[in-house]
């Protein structure tokens, strides 16, 4: 239908770093950030208008360098952290910093919708705002792989991983340093390659990938607090947690699967999906209805999976109901499980996809050259989940 078509945003540098604006819950909002080596790097912060279809974009340098990870704050709509890296003196050098969106500028809305102003050409006459920095997360080892705000409203509080560490910071202090409340290191060789907070148990844990591994830790002792040993075959890329199923969460990695696990027997996981035909990067369950979970990969592909088996809603049968004029019979079928429907607008590999924090339908995804596209939940889907 014209209504699900694919609304698509071409970055001018390549990229694969995207994050739904999470404080904000009126309107739908991603953040999507460059990587160049030649250019000074953006963030582009886009306003999506799921009626016209139109995208409303505010660009912002990031001098900071390549934009490897982004994550919002809950709380505060306008804080976010990075995790970047830069080349200086033939070394890479990289690091996560917490930032806050300046005020929109309108001259600068004006001169982006000029047919010949740039992103590049703005950057380079030193018209792009500067985003406000908050914070430097400093003293990591190695490269800083993710960062990930306090999930249940604490705007002070996020984690880190680089190569070697699990870190927990606090910017409720001066000097614009962030201060480290505690930390975890491995002692074994495999290293971190994600982290995702859990909402659940007070927001006292984290689950980690550890090469083909899954930790979760458990943030008030810093010890681990469960253990999936070989989760996947090869390297873990992602995890996510179900928002309404505590101990349920979902993994994706490097052996083309995506997995759902349930923490307490996690030695078989409860669920393998093997949609994709390369290494997967990204899963998310979907924030208002678990039923949905998407998944990217570097098959070029987005994928919509349907877990309702697994879900915290009850599972319907099919259900006869009289029409508004007590005439014909319709039969509305029930979600299974399987695919929903695979995207495949992307002609690089999908780095990240991220649900809108105030739509449950839409979602956006971001490949490797540069294209970030929104899609949405298939119609039909969405009136076997409502109705």
């Amino acid at each position: 239908m014209e209504d699900d078509a694919p609304v698509i945003y071409g970055l001018e540098f390549q990229g694969r770093a995207v994050a739904a604006r999470a404080g904000e819950t009126d309107a739908i909002h991603f953040l999507v950030g460059t990587q160049s080596l030649k250019y000074d790097n953006q963030l582009h912060l886009l306003e999506f208008d799921d009626e016209s279809n139109y995208i409303e974009k505010y660009i912002f340098s990031h001098l900071a360098g390549e934009i490897n990870h982004i994550s919002s704050s809950v709380a505060d709509r306008d804080l976010l952290a990075t995790c970047h890296s830069a080349v200086v003196e033939n070394k890479v050098q990289s690091g996560a910093t917490v930032w806050r969106l300046p005020d929109r500028p309108r001259s600068m809305s004006l001169a982006l919708d000029g047919l010949n102003s740039s992103s590049q050409q703005l950057a380079a006459s030193g018209s792009l705002p500067e985003l406000d920095h908050v914070a430097e997360l400093t003293g990591h080892d190695g490269v800083v792989k993710g960062t990930q705000w306090h999930p249940g409203g604490s705007g002070s509080r996020l984690v880190s991983v680089d190569h070697k560490n699990l870190r927990l910071w606090d910017l409720n202090s001066s000097g614009g340093k962030a201060k480290q409340v505690s930390c975890a290191t491995l002692d074994v060789r495999p290293t971190f390659s994600s982290v995702r907070w859990n909402p659940h148990f007070n927001c006292a844990q984290v689950a980690t990938a550890v090469d083909s591994n899954v930790q979760g830790w458990d943030l008030r002792s810093m010890k681990v607090a469960f253990t999936i040993e070989n989760a996947h075959g090869q390297l873990v890329r992602d995890v996510d947690f179900n928002p309404n199923r505590q101990y349920y969460m979902a993994t994706c990695g490097d052996d083309c699967l995506v997995k759902f696990w349930d923490q307490r027997k996690n030695t078989t996981p409860l669920k393998i999906c093997q949609s994709h035909s390369h290494w997967v990067w990204s899963v998310r369950f979907n924030p208002f209805h678990d039923q949905l979970v998407t998944s990217s990969s570097s098959d070029s592909r987005v994928i919509l999976h349907g877990v309702p088996s697994l879900s915290s809603e009850p599972i319907s049968c099919a259900d006869d109901d009289d029409d508004a004029d007590g005439g014909e019979k319709r039969e509305q079928k029930p979600l299974s499980d399987g695919v929903l429907n695979r995207y495949e607008e992307h002609e690089d590999s999908v780095y990240a996809a991220e649900w809108s924090a105030a739509d449950p339908w839409v979602f956006a995804s971001l490949s490797y050259d540069g294209r970030l596209v929104i899609n949405r939940v298939p119609r039909n889907t969405k009136y076997q989940i409502l109705l």
